[in-house]
């Protein structure tokens, strides 16, 4: 017979994951995946205990991952994307023209600008940060700014486009499992993402600029890729006109899977009539990504990527985090862990407060994204109907603290990431990551504020639980 779980054995699932999370980070140097279904086989064996039957356990872990199908669809998509645009010249023009701003007076502003706008055409942070992110380490060593002031801007810039991507695959996970849609969830984050990343390039230009007279960049870096990347393409801004109707699909609405699938189509049309490849080839670029061998290395680093066959280990991750996400929601476990919180709620400020608390428990316990999204969207997003409150505004804070806020966490994945490409610890450049810093902070004012909370009200109907009992299902 079913009965509630202790708190105490609540939690196993969790301390497993963080105890196992360690092990992979620091030890078995293994990534995230075998800690994730670790967590899921205690989360089911707590469940069991709970005396939660196999097969209802088994569909807790069916309807978390069938959550995230569209995502999936998504991230498919994503990976034709980024192959077909390298193909272009989409990617490489960007690239090109980015480097150009660079100026040693202005060099960290400009390294979190050009970032960001690799990141956001990407869509993909850890793409960026070992790409142009690396490059840049590189740059400022040469004109001595600190490493950790560099590798800031660098983290600032990638989470600030992977933050506004449609191509990210984060960003399309946290309207999948708040019950919002894509451009509704990007749209609503320009509240907080916009104002953060503008104080955060104002705050680089000031702490910059006693570093301004140290040295002169090595212009042969940029020169050498600049030169590479016009030898390999057709470099025009007129390729740039590809993004820009991808911003324009966006804002009209349009749906996300149509939408990436026809851009993504249009990347390779391009490829074979601008860049004279032939269409055998496009179709390998888009299966298993973009690849080349130059004379320029740091030419190979930054444009050999992408595919359909690139996002089957981050699929995989989302299975699996969504998996554990649906057994943790419907056996009780994370709410019972979350209820004092939850009791506490009694105003939109304090739902917002519980919200980003609730998002940084999760990422410290286990550093991995797409947990620190799914579980706190699936326990928090009744609450919000409940409230009459938007689950745009949920989707907006558990990105916040989920995808940007846990770099933050010396021991995540993207910081522990971060710190393998740049060759120094997270501490280095944890403090002068600003963006990360603002954007939570942000979003907690207008929690406390109103400001750009948006309501909308939902009426519940009674449906069938996996239990045979009845339970609220809320709509529109």
């Amino acid at each position: 017979m079913k009965k509630e779980m202790s708190g105490w054995l609540a939690i196993v699932p969790i301390l497993t994951l963080i105890a196992a999370a360690s092990m992979s980070v620091f030890v078995w140097k293994a990534g995230m995946l075998m800690p994730l279904l670790i967590g899921v086989f205690a989360a089911a064996l707590i469940a069991r205990l709970a005396g939660f039957e196999w097969n209802s356990i088994q569909m807790m872990m069916v309807n978390g991952v069938s959550r995230a199908l569209p995502a999936v669809f998504i991230l498919l998509l994503i990976g034709i994307i980024v192959g077909s645009w390298m193909a272009s010249g989409v990617i490489p023009t960007i690239i090109f023209y980015g480097l150009s701003l660079i100026h040693p007076s202005i060099f960290i502003p400009v390294v979190a600008l050009v970032t960001g706008i690799v990141s956001i055409t990407l869509g993909s942070s850890f793409t960026s940060i070992a790409t142009v992110g690396l490059a840049f380490m590189a740059i400022g060593e040469g004109l001595g700014f600190p490493a950790g002031l560099v590798g800031g801007a660098v983290i600032s810039g990638a989470f600030f486009g992977d933050k506004l991507s449609p191509l990210s695959d984060t960003t399309n996970i946290a309207p999948a499992m708040a019950e919002t849609d894509l451009f509704t969830h990007i749209k609503h984050m320009l509240w907080d993402t916009i104002p953060a990343f503008g104080i955060a390039i104002v705050m680089y230009w000031f702490v910059s600029k006693s570093y301004t007279g140290v040295g002169v960049a090595d212009s042969s870096v940029i020169e050498g890729i600049k030169t590479g990347l016009s030898e390999l393409f057709l470099i025009h801004p007129l390729l740039l006109l590809l993004p820009v109707l991808t911003i324009v699909l966006m804002m009209l609405r349009v749906p996300a899977i149509p939408a990436l699938a026809g851009v993504g189509m249009l990347g390779g049309i391009i490829a074979v009539v601008v860049q004279g490849m032939p269409i055998a080839q496009i179709i390998q670029v888009m299966t298993n990504g973009f690849a080349l061998e130059s004379d320029v290395p740091a030419i190979d680093s930054l444009l050999n990527r992408g595919g359909l066959t690139s996002m089957l280990s981050t699929i995989a991750l989302l299975v699996i985090a969504t998996a554990l996400g649906g057994v943790l929601e419907e056996s009780g476990s994370f709410e019972i862990l979350t209820r004092k919180m939850m009791a506490r709620v009694h105003s939109t400020g304090s739902l917002i407060l519980a919200t980003i608390f609730s998002t940084f428990v999760v990422a410290f316990a286990s550093g991995a994204q797409f947990l620190a999204i799914v579980l706190p969207s699936r326990t928090f997003v009744t609450k919000y109907k409940e409230m009459n409150i938007d689950t745009k505004n949920l989707s907006r804070c558990v990105e916040s603290a989920g995808t940007v806020g846990i770099n933050l966490v010396p021991w995540s994945v993207p910081a522990v990431f971060a710190a393998g490409i740049f060759g120094i610890s997270p501490g280095e450049f944890i403090p002068y990551a600003f963006f990360v810093f603002l954007v939570p902070l942000i979003n907690i004012v207008f929690g406390f504020t109103g400001w750009t909370i948006t309501k909308k009200t939902y009426t519940a109907q009674p449906k069938v639980s996996i239990e045979k009992g009845d339970a609220p299902i809320w709509v529109k």
